[in-house]
């Protein structure tokens, strides 16, 4: 995966690093100023691997992105891409993979709903042989805190429509997580094209694992500032689940 369309900052980054991380941290932001480095100290505390931190920005009018590149002078392993817009959670994941040095991926938000502290869980199950590894609500010590019954209804409800639908989702109880690690080379050769902000659903559909694991956590109130979720984003989550519908019964029918 090659870095491209570079601005002179990336360049620098590029030049200082070095050496392959154990660990590629992808990071979409939006508005996230005042919590990116609260999420980057926990993360250096609790994460014993070598990591690069890579913050996707879709031009944050509240200096995201200067936040971050004030952490890489200070650290020098944070790499910030800057997008000119808001161009979807998906997409932001697709670019920090894209210009990920390590042989290990992870995604997570920037809000602290997902505990870093689950991170070094994660990567000791991919150590220990697993593909995919999925931080989860719904398996046995997982939990969902303070959320309305409107928007459990909503998660609930379209998990189960993504495991009728797609028979690859049904390996994960929780195919809506936004928080996951994967092996590198599990990705390629594989072409990604999700829209929207379920991400993980395009993974599990496209690519073929041997060991999928999913680990227990509580997900909680952000940090600071407020959601990010609109009305555009469930429509966007429907036409995606209906692409890899249609996905997987042309892979069906060819197999046929």
């Amino acid at each position: 995966m090659v870095l491209t369309q570079l601005t002179p900052f990336e360049e620098a980054i590029v030049a200082r690093s070095d050496e392959r991380p154990d660990l590629s941290l992808v990071v979409p932001t939006f508005n996230e100023r005042a919590n990116i480095p609260e999420l980057f100290a926990r993360i250096k505390k609790s994460v014993e691997v070598s990591f690069e931190f890579i913050v996707v920005d879709d031009n944050s009018p509240d200096g995201t992105a200067k936040v971050a590149e004030t952490l890489n002078f200070e650290y020098g392993n944070v790499k910030v891409c800057r997008r000119p817009n808001k161009l979807g959670l998906s997409s932001a994941v697709l670019c920090g993979f894209r210009n990920a040095s390590g042989n290990v991926f992870a995604v997570i938000d920037a809000d602290m709903q997902h505990p870093p502290e689950i991170l070094p869980i994660m990567y000791h199950e991919i150590s220990s042989g697993c593909d995919l590894v999925v931080a989860s609500r719904y398996v046995d010590g997982g939990g969902i805190e303070n959320w309305k019954v409107s928007r459990k209804v909503y998660s609930l409800g379209a998990t189960k429509l993504a495991h009728i639908l797609l028979p690859s989702s049904r390996k994960v109880r929780d195919v809506m997580s936004g928080c996951f690690m994967v092996k590198r080379d599990a990705l390629e050769s594989v072409h990604l094209n999700p829209i929207g902000f379920k991400i993980l659903l395009e993974i599990l559909s496209k690519c073929k694992f041997n060991r999928v694991k999913e680990v227990p956590y509580t997900f909680t109130n952000r940090l600071n500032g407020k959601s990010n979720l609109t009305g555009k984003e469930a429509r966007d989550f429907c036409v995606h689940l209906y692409r890899l519908f249609s996905y997987d019964l042309t892979k069906k029918n060819r197999r046929g």
